[in-house]
């Protein structure tokens, strides 16, 4: 069963820079820690902590423009 937290990795390529940059990557990382690691209180802070940093990644990317 796949993590709660998990809808907040998904994107869609409406700006294709933040898709570029934060999207893909962050999501991918995200299905595959939450498919190979045994559900536990440090996958749940390292997946909380992947979001924070695709949402400092955005931001940044966005300051690009």
């Amino acid at each position: 069963m796949s993590s709660p937290i998990m809808k907040y990795f998904e994107y869609t390529p409406s700006s294709k820079l933040i898709a570029d940059v934060t999207g893909a990557p962050t999501c991918e990382l995200a299905k595959f820690m939450d498919k190979e690691l045994p559900d536990g209180p440090e996958k749940s802070a390292g997946l909380r902590k992947l979001l924070e940093a695709k949402d400092c990644f955005i931001r940044a990317a966005l300051d690009v423009k």
